[in-house]
């Protein structure tokens, strides 16, 4: 009899929490568009994805652009707010069976790997077309995508794609590069591809760290080989590679990397450097190390910044945090609703939004509709059911969230964060930045006021500059100052709650290249004031081949250890006659010695100035205008092609003289003292017989000069 009342009881208790229980999300049915589409037929072949998972894959700056992978391929400008044909490719693109492996955004094109073929959608024009170069089969595409508008490294991100064939044995894998989009491809080989064993697990651009990473798959274990030093020396550590990954890369450029399957979900916060499993917790504990302990197969996954939801085919959905370099990654399970199907996929609408979409058929349109449901993540949080502890920070604040700062060559960035705890709460901020070889920071943090509610006000500054320039580390740590970089700034508090939905971390991309604002200008003191001193070497070429002027220094007499270039060397080295440029790019300092390139002639000219020199330019006896073209050459001075065109009017200049300046000297002082020794002795000789005679010869030859004139005078007349 007790036994009959505690199960009614427990039974009413259950009935009740379901009565009273609030469900995960309320689903809504999409129809509009069916009067337009209504009367339309699929035209071309039908796209489709052999995977029995779903992919859906949001444009990263097109918040409205959207691409679902699954029995059916649909693509959307509305964020499926409309019902839509299946995705079709025309029929005389003859692809053969129209089998989708993999899709990436560039830009404003869809690409997709169809039936081992690269093809581009452009579909603000509507157009199709075959990307050229590709000669081997590919089974997958890699990218990524930068938002920032206008501006030429981040147009270089988005336009960089690779294409290869996932598994294919890494020492004659065939792997493309294409670096306008997708139009056309060209062979890319990997430095140390050939001495790499193992099989292909996908290439990509690890914009965040700056590097070409390549996943080695050997014996189940996956590596990150990376192209560049200091990453070079090494492989990544070795993570458990059991099956077939889908590598996901979030937008960005913050180094993280999702790798997943149906049994696997690993995350990498450092670009592959390091990856780890993400935990399945509960109430802050840890249920399971990974979602294999879990027993669920995923079906899906969705990330929004630090976000991450996963949706299982047991019809679980979870969500969770990717964390900080210094702390792991979890999920959480949340409440269970019948939310999945063989269709389902997820996709944010916002860091507090997460929709659960799914294709509906019509038996009376070829269209398809949408099943939604929104699911309000802050809601679910705050729930009674998952326990999840209350936010400790009430306000974090950085205007240069969101932005692109450029760090040309020994400049430096200075930015500020705000942070507010809650009352009794303390907090501790990490600063971090995706590519530390590269670029490097200071910081400090202080009281700076109190708000009216009596909160502490925590102010962060955070000074950033050259790794190379701090002089903290070797060398070989390092990246080379040479080559432009790119690096995430990343402010964020350590141990922060889930729950913290609205304080997502305050990133900022940071350009360690040219600054496209700067510019060289030649030009005067401006008044009696000095301007500024470019220290840095440069070169000049006369526009009009113009040779009148030579150099004041000598190879020898500048001190060059190895023979030092000059114009008639650059132009010998070039690829079409005449079109040399000397600049940044192939310069190379004679002060530095050479086995290959000795100093054999040390009287040449050394046409390089400023620099550690102070050589000049000397201008012949020869007045007119010269027309200069002036390039800068250090290459630790800028990362900008710093270069400009201005005139010198030379005038004054005296003719030449026809003696050497030490006879022209010795005659005039020698005509001098013949007229002063003339002056003398002619009144003298006058006086003399001698003179009498002379007189009365010059005398005898006027009076015939006198009457020669007088007749020539008559016969004129």
């Amino acid at each position: 009899m007790l036994m009959s009342i505690l199960m009614v009881v427990a039974a009413t208790m259950r009935l009740w929490s379901l009565v009273g229980a609030q469900p995960l999300c309320r689903a809504r049915k999409v129809r509009t568009g069916k009067v337009f589409n209504g009367g339309h037929q699929v035209q071309g072949d039908v796209l489709y994805f052999p995977s029995t998972m779903t992919c859906l894959i949001k444009h990263p700056c097109e918040k409205t652009t959207a691409l679902y992978l699954g029995r059916q391929v649909f693509f959307t400008r509305d964020n499926f707010e409309s019902s839509l044909l299946p995705l079709t490719i025309p029929t005389p693109m003859m692809v053969g069976q129209p089998e989708v492996t993999s899709a990436h955004f560039a830009g404003s094109r869809l690409l997709l790997v169809v039936s081992q073929k690269v093809y581009m959608y452009d579909y603000n024009a509507d157009l199709w077309n075959t990307s050229e170069g590709i000669q081997h089969p590919v089974s997958h595409i890699s990218g990524d995508n930068c938002c920032f508008a206008g501006n030429t490294f981040c147009l270089e991100i988005s336009n960089s794609v690779f294409a290869y064939l996932h598994g294919e044995q890494i020492s004659q894998a065939n792997i493309y590069v294409s670096n306008n989009g997708g139009f056309s491809f060209q062979k890319f080989t990997y430095e140390r591809q050939a001495t790499l064993v193992g099989s292909l697990g996908g290439i990509f651009f690890l914009h965040s760290l700056s590097q070409v990473g390549l996943l080695v798959v050997n014996n189940r274990k996956g590596m990150f080989a990376y192209s560049d030093h200091p990453l070079t020396r090494s492989l990544g550590l070795a993570f458990d590679y059991n099956e077939t990954l889908q590598a996901l890369i979030p937008p960005g450029q913050r180094g993280l990397l999702i790798l997943w399957s149906q049994n696997s979900l690993l995350s990498s916060l450092s670009a592959g450097q390091i990856v780890d499993t993400i935990q399945v917790q509960k109430g802050g504990q840890t249920l399971h190390p990974s979602i294999f302990g879990a027993n669920v197969t995923v079906h899906n996954i969705a990330v929004y910044e630090n976000g991450l939801a996963v949706l299982t085919r047991e019809d679980h959905l979870y969500y969770g945090r990717l964390g900080i370099p210094s702390g792991s990654s979890s999920i959480i399970k949340f409440p269970d609703q019948q939310v999945w199907s063989q269709g389902a996929a997820l996709m944010f609408l916002n860091p507090g939004k997460l929709q659960i979409l799914t294709p509906l058929p019509d038996a009376a349109s070829p269209a398809y509709d949408f099943r939604k449901c929104v699911v309000n993540i802050q809601a679910v949080l705050t729930g009674p059911d998952l326990h999840a502890e209350k936010c400790k920070i009430e306000l974090m604040y950085g205007a240069f969230k969101g932005k692109m700062y450029t760090l040309d060559m020994n400049s430096q960035l200075e930015v500020t964060a705000i942070m507010i705890p809650r009352p009794g709460a303390s907090l501790i901020p990490q600063v971090m930045v995706s590519n530390p070889y590269s670029l490097g920071l200071k910081t400090s943090i202080y009281e700076f006021d109190n708000t009216y509610a009596g909160n502490v006000l925590y102010r962060l500054d955070i000074r950033l500059k050259q790794q190379h320039h701090w002089g903290w580390f070797d060398p070989n740590f390092t990246s080379s100052i040479k080559r432009p970089t790119l690096s995430t700034l990343t402010v964020d508090v350590a141990n922060k709650e889930i729950s913290c939905m609205d304080l997502q971390p305050l990133t900022a991309l940071i350009s360690i290249g040219c600054d496209q604002e700067k510019k060289i200008i030649v030009q005067k003191w401006q008044g009696e004031e000095f301007k500024a001193l470019v220290e840095a070497e440069f070169v000049l070429r006369e526009v009009h081949g113009l040779s009148t002027f030579s150099y004041a220094l000598t190879a020898e007499a500048a001190g060059c250890s190895s023979q030092p270039q000059n114009w008639s060397s650059v132009l010998l080295s070039a690829h079409e006659a005449g079109q040399a440029t000397w600049s940044r790019e192939n310069y190379v300092s004679c002060h530095s010695p050479s086995s290959n390139n000795p100093l054999r002639w040390p009287d040449v000219q050394y046409q390089i100035l400023g620099g550690r020199t102070d050589n000049r330019i000397i201008f012949k006896q020869w007045n007119g205008i010269y027309i200069f073209h002036l390039s800068v050459l250090d290459p630790y001075y800028s990362y900008c092609h710093l270069e400009t065109t201005f005139s010198i009017y030379v005038y004054g200049a005296y003719p030449l003289s026809l003696f050497a300046p030490g006879v022209t000297i010795v005659l005039l002082v020698a005509s001098m003292l013949l007229a002063v020794w003339l002056a003398h002795m002619i009144p003298r000789l006058l006086c003399t017989a001698g003179g009498h005679k002379i007189r009365e010869a010059y005398r005898g030859l006027c009076r015939r000069c006198s009457s020669l004139c007088h007749c020539c005078r008559g016969l004129r007349c």
